[in-house]
């Protein structure tokens, strides 16, 4: 019970119910620690909420539409139409049934619950508050996990006809014209979805391709499939500014030194994230060690310059993915229970939707070279599965690098249909020191996607037998 404004005690108070934060809460949980977990926003966070599942769900709908429309291979349809309030009834379904997953999962484990503001009073205690309470808590451990929100940029202030990538998903009409200001993964994951519903795409990306950091290779199938859905793709493009009207926008632009324009219905603004670390929640109050950058220092378990405090997520180094937020709190919350546990990046994948899907892990082949290695590579087309065949989705291939000295598979990249799901073996061989000869031996089931990292790595080994070299 508490009497006045006494503290509650808990062993851990987690800040933060994205896939970084309530994966924490669990893990934590699970290793016998009393814990509470604090959200000002839905449970799920970003990535449930407002970023992977909405946007995977769009995705799907719109992928389905195209093919529905494709006569390729003998079946075509009518008067197909899309009613996107449906599909968007459909989509906020798939993120509720996601979300109570996630409420059910941290009442499962006795995870403490709480809606509402976090403020550190010291380096020991918090307040948490709401409209209705304001009870405050002493913990042994924090784990912060704030995640972060779209980059605003000055001449292109969210409102109007201006949208973050949370407005975009929310949108009641497919719009008739959309300029989008960042080639990066969200920008064409979103832009390539609202071309295949029929929306003229316009893409302004300031580096000389689209998706940057990926290897030009992967990003070229990427360029030539959005060409084709009728997409305008303007590299090393800088936007100078909008004029709105209560109709459309004008974005002035230049290429090149060259100004240009282009107007649309709306403007979709998706030039990175910045971390959630300013505000109330009183950082600089307990002095936790920062960057230039406001995201948070932290060593090899996620333990910030307080020792018992500890940072996940987009809030520290490192790309801005779920699944690096979640590993990371697994980390973070085995430590707090005395677990040797650590990071270790080396087999983390990176994955657009895009269509084709584009997929990474480990070193690319020029990194591996880079660092001095000898390297083996395998390289091997979609067009010569039989299973890609099948699905009319023949577009890309997968590539395996290796050490040539001893076989061990340093990295992969994989563009094609099911790039994101192919991926993951290419991770575990990465994680668990496989080698090439361990994944062309394993029998891979026929006719699958799968046999496609075979067939790589028995390119890589020099005795494929579906393609000559």
């Amino acid at each position: 019970m508490v009497v006045g404004d006494a503290s509650i005690d808990i062993d851990v108070l987690v800040i933060g119910a994205g896939p970084g934060g309530y994966v924490a809460a669990i893990r934590a949980a699970q290793l016998g620690k009393s814990v509470m977990i604090a959200d000002k926003s839905d449970f799920g966070g970003v990535c449930l909420n407002r970023g992977c599942i909405p946007s995977k769900a769009l995705i799907s709908a719109a992928h389905q539409y195209e093919t529905m429309q494709n006569g390729d291979i003998g079946i075509s349809a009518e008067g197909i139409k899309v009613d996107f309030a449906k599909v968007q009834q459909w989509k906020s379904s798939v993120v509720n049934k996601l979300t109570g997953g996630v409420t059910s999962l941290l009442k499962g484990n006795k995870v403490q619950t709480f809606n509402g503001e976090v403020m550190f009073i010291n380096e020991n205690e918090a307040r948490l508050f709401n409209e209705s309470e304001s009870p405050r808590y002493r913990f042994k451990h924090c784990i912060i996990a704030t995640g972060s929100r779209p980059i605003e940029l000055k001449t292109f202030p969210y409102g109007g006809r201006i949208l973050s990538s949370t407005e975009a998903l929310e949108l009641s009409e497919i719009p008739k014209s959309l300029v989008v200001i960042g080639g990066g993964y969200i920008g064409i994951e979103l832009g390539q979805t609202f071309a295949k519903f029929g929306t003229k795409v316009t893409v302004l990306e300031g580096s000389d391709t689209i998706l940057p950091g990926f290897e030009k290779d992967l990003t070229q199938l990427v360029s030539r499939k959005l060409k084709k859905s009728g997409v305008d793709i303007h590299t090393n493009a800088l936007a100078q500014g909008c004029e709105q009207t209560d109709k459309d926008a004008t974005v002035t632009f230049t290429v090149n030194g060259e100004e240009k324009q282009v107007t649309a219905e709306y403007v979709l603004v998706t030039v990175g994230r910045r971390p959630n670390t300013d505000g109330e929640l009183g950082l600089d109050l307990i002095g936790i060690k920062m960057t230039d950058r406001g995201m948070i220092e932290v060593d090899e378990q996620g333990r910030t310059s307080i020792p018992h405090i500890y940072a996940i997520g987009d809030i520290v180094a490192g790309p801005a993915l779920a699944h690096k937020a979640s590993y990371e709190g697994k980390v973070a919350a085995e430590s707090i229970a005395g677990l040797p546990s650590v990071v270790d990046y080396r087999a983390i994948p990176l994955v657009v939707f895009s269509d084709p899907e584009i997929a990474s892990v480990g070193m690319s082949e020029s990194e591996a070279k880079e660092k001095g290695i000898n390297v083996s590579v395998g390289k091997f087309p979609f067009a010569a599965n039989g299973r890609a065949l099948s699905l009319n989705a023949t577009e890309g291939y997968v590539k395996v690098i290796a050490n040539k000295e001893n076989g061990l598979v340093l990295g992969a990249q994989v563009v094609g249909a099911e790039a994101s799901n192919i991926i993951a073996e290419l991770g575990l061989a990465i994680e668990m020191g496989a080698t090439l000869e361990d994944i062309a031996l394993t029998i891979h089931a026929h006719p699958t996607l799968g046999e496609i990292v075979m067939e790589a790595s028995e390119v890589a080994l020099g005795h494929p037998i579906h393609i000559k070299i």
